[in-house]
């Protein structure tokens, strides 16, 4: 079975991808993938940005070397309410796009979880309104695109998210910093941050969740792959 996992950033996938291969890219690409075969079967995990453009070129590139019978939709996602918790990752049973209004019905569950995938990052304002026209818990900007891609060719999707920031986080606007590729534009976001320390406090919280969020990630992910293979959860 060839298993694609993609993701947005380096970052989400770090823990998971760790002893990996690293794949060649193209250079300038922006895409950064990671290989690895385990009992017959391959994982390739992909990040190529923020947004859905950029998740159609991590699944595309998945793609290269053979088509795909799974995909996964990992990454960091932003709370809608207090019932997720900044680190703890969380099984998405539907996934809404706020865009077009489609839904992907994923898994069956006593306890839902739906993510909204929006065109940009959500702020408190946003997160409120996603929150009260989906009753979403969960919001990112890739896994609709995901669904979307694995639907047409007729493939099993799930998807993973671990939240990076709470619901009353107060966070700088980052879209102005995000380039066509789904990129951050750090130098930029940098020098707007230093001379607003009112973000510093918000943003090393931001870091720290998103850390222990990658990690969580990856263990229920490890997990998941265990069982797909018949062989039981990772102790």
């Amino acid at each position: 079975m060839r298993i694609g996992i993609i993701a947005a950033l380096p970052g989400e996938l770090k823990p998971l991808v760790r002893g990996w291969a690293k794949m060649p890219v193209a250079s300038g690409s922006g895409i950064a993938m990671w290989q690895r075969e385990r009992d017959g079967d391959e994982h390739v995990a992909v990040c190529a940005g923020m947004g859905s453009a950029a998740a159609r070129r991590a699944f595309i590139s998945a793609e290269f070397a053979g088509s795909l019978d799974m995909v996964l939709s990992v990454g960091w996602a932003g709370a809608l309410t207090e019932r997720v918790q900044p680190g703890e990752c969380y099984r998405a049973t539907e996934i809404v796009d706020a865009l077009t209004g489609e839904r992907f019905a994923l898994e069956r569950s006593a306890a839902p979880v739906r993510v909204v995938t929006a065109g940009n990052v959500a702020d408190g304002s946003e997160k409120r309104r996603l929150a009260a026209s989906y009753a979403a818990l969960l919001v990112d900007m890739e896994a609709a695109a995901v669904a979307r891609l694995a639907q047409i060719r007729g493939i099993p999707v799930h998807c993973f998210k671990a939240v990076s920031d709470g619901v009353g986080a107060e966070l700088p606007d980052l879209n102005p910093f995000i380039d066509v590729d789904g990129k951050l534009k750090m130098p930029a976001f940098l020098a707007y941050v230093a001379v607003r320390p009112g973000y510093w406090s918000s943003l090393v919280q931001l870091g720290r969740n998103s850390g222990a969020a990658a990690k969580a990630l990856a263990r229920v992910v490890e997990d998941f792959l265990h069982e797909e293979q018949g062989l039981g959860s990772r102790e």
